[in-house]
């Protein structure tokens, strides 16, 4: 539960709630397990139950992964895809373009390299589309495929998947994307969001279609290993080296960090902290990331790069990092992505300023961003319909008009399912294409319907949200004092990572403090220091506000008092070990 602290909204424009904590709980969790109040208020408003605690602060595979077996066609997945192996034949992949898909086909590429298989890969750019095709079935049946393997992808691919049965190939898909009643007609597709799953083991649904590869590899090597396959010649892959890449596709799916999840992301930070696998080590190096890394650099700063080479440049790039073994290929490598990276940027800028135009300069009838334009570039619509969801607060639709189609990408907020909205205007013949989760789609249809998918989509979002416009909310875990924000705080702040959708990091307020020597840092930082009314004081910073009410008001302090929300992290640059308050939102106190 949630209760607004008021009605005010603050100067970063959102209203501001406090968590309401089960007291009786956080109180056992301090009893059972000796932790803070906070760091245990903190833990209960995350749903997590007494029996649960040892599981979210210490999240392990082996205790949070079940049998592979449980979910759907599994088995029978597993079986042929062992059989393939132990016959040698040839195994072909076709994955998606973004990270995700870049770790599931690198994960399958590099076990079955393990066990003797060179598989032929195909990952589709945005101009092909999203998903398999019939040329690209064509290729690999001239190829002599046997086998075809579907990663994050192919879950609605009807046509293409039915007519690579029909050319004698076996197909099992591998993917974690809304599903219809209806499934293809293929050898095996396993999927934890298939509407005949059972809801015994609820966060498999959560997944990251680079999880449901790990789990089927699990699979498969059980398999061979009780087929005796593995001997002293032929040794059994670690399949633990492999985590790095779970977590890094994990994270960038921005799919809740859940139960099993947590754990993927867990323990592959340890593996990725070895830089074992080159690519992503020189990729740190040139990132320069030297510290270990976390679930941020996963998605802020690793990710990225990678996805740049699906929206800008050659989709098959992100692949061939993570599984290269030359430093010197994976430096060329990296160096290419790094200039994709600045090019997706320009081209984002160019794509965003436009949509913003176009939503502020024409009427809105309904509470939605949907903006359109000629060849605007498929590989960044995704990120401007994020921004304008961030920019608006509401579901936000961007389309590239094509020479011969409509390409289009949407996110959404948390009260509009777009996975859901997506398959009912499919059915209804609106698009010809799409598919995807809650939050975040993409689509495809004709340029004579888009204001038709417009009025459909309009009326499908006033209908769940009503016509007047959302403020956002800020949503906060506590309230803190500033003396209590210390280094043995942030310490037990740490073991609650790796902070992710479903865990984020914990929002603190600190309540009547003085903005003292502030100053602007940088581009559009402002850094101060906040004291209480006891004299306790902290360093703090916000970042990027240089521009706006925020930065505005802490510039200009003259003694007013404040409230301040963030979050509490340790300030390790250049050696230090102290703490520093990161700024979200500030508003007058009153």
């Amino acid at each position: 539960m949630e209760q607004n602290i008021d009605d005010n909204i603050s100067l970063g424009g959102n209203l501001w709630q406090v968590a309401s904590v089960d007291e009786r709980l956080a109180e056992i969790l301090v009893q059972k397990y000796g932790l803070p109040i906070l760091i245990a208020e903190i833990i209960a408003l995350r749903g997590i139950t007494s029996d649960d605690v040892a599981n979210f602060l210490d999240p392990k595979i082996s205790t949070l992964m079940p049998d592979p077996h449980v979910l759907k066609d599994m088995q029978k997945a597993a079986e042929r895809i062992a059989d393939a192996i132990t016959k040698n034949q040839k195994v072909a992949i076709i994955g998606d373009y973004d990270v995700d898909g870049a770790t599931s086909t690198s994960v399958m590429k590099l076990f079955l390299r393990s066990v003797g298989i060179e598989p032929y890969i195909h990952i589709p750019d945005r101009d092909e589309g999203y998903g398999p095709s019939k040329q690209a079935v064509d290729d690999f049946k001239n190829k002599g495929a046997d086998l075809l393997l579907t990663l994050d992808c192919g879950t609605t691919a009807f046509d293409p998947l039915e007519y690579a049965t029909s050319l004698g190939i076996d197909v099992v898909v591998l993917d974690h994307h809304e599903a219809e009643v209806k499934l293809p007609k293929i050898y095996a597709l396993v999927n934890p969001k298939r509407l005949d799953e059972s809801d015994d083991y609820p966060s498999l649904k959560f997944m990251a279609a680079v999880g449901v590869v790990f789990m089927t590899v699990v699979a498969v090597n059980r398999s061979l290993r009780q087929r005796g396959f593995y001997n002293n010649d032929r040794p059994e892959p670690d399949l633990k080296r492999w985590l790095d890449l779970v977590a890094l596709g994990t994270v960038c799916d921005v799919v809740p960090l859940k139960g099993i999840n947590r754990a993927y992301v867990s323990q592959g930070l340890k593996v990725m902290a070895n830089r074992s696998n080159i690519g992503l080590k020189v990729l740190m190096d040139k990132a320069n990331l030297s510290d270990i890394p976390n679930a941020f650099h996963l998605g802020y700063v690793l990710g990225p790069r990678i996805n740049a080479c699906g929206r800008v440049g050659d989709a098959d790039m992100g692949n061939q990092l993570l599984c290269c073994n030359s430093d010197y290929q994976a430096e060329l490598l990296v160096d290419k992505l790094n200039e994709f990276n600045l090019k997706r940027k320009d081209i984002e800028n160019h794509v965003l300023l436009s949509a913003i135009e176009q939503v502020e300069g024409t009427p809105q009838e309904y509470p939605i961003a949907f903006v359109y334009g000629k060849d605007w570039h498929q590989g960044v619509i995704g990120i401007v319909a994020g921004r304008l969801k961030e920019r608006y607060n509401v579901p936000s639709f961007v389309m590239s008009i094509e020479a011969d189609e409509v390409k289009g990408s949407a996110r959404s907020i948390s009260q509009v399912d777009l996975g859901a909205l997506i398959i009912s205007a499919k059915e209804k013949g609106i698009l010809t294409k799409g598919g995807g989760h809650i939050m975040a789609a993409g689509f495809s249809l004709e340029e004579e319907k888009i204001e038709e998918f417009k009025k459909f989509v309009g009326e499908y979002v006033i209908a769940r949200i009503g016509d007047e416009a959302i403020t956002p909310v800020l949503n906060i875990d506590a309230i803190l004092d500033v003396g209590g924000a210390n280094i043995e705080l942030a310490d037990y702040l740490e073991k609650l990572e790796p902070f992710g959708a479903g865990n984020t990091e914990p929002i603190l307020m600190l309540k009547n403090v003085k903005i003292i020597k502030p100053s602007l840092i940088g581009v559009g930082h402002v850094r101060c220091v906040l004291i209480s009314d006891n004299g306790a004081s902290i360093k703090a910073v916000a970042f990027r506000v240089g521009d706006n009410q925020i930065g505005n008001a802490m510039l200009n302090a003259k003694g007013e008092k404040f409230d301040v929300v963030g979050v509490l992290r340790r300030d390790k640059w250049n050696g230090r070990n102290e703490i520093q308050f990161i700024i979200n939102d500030v508003r007058k106190s009153i």
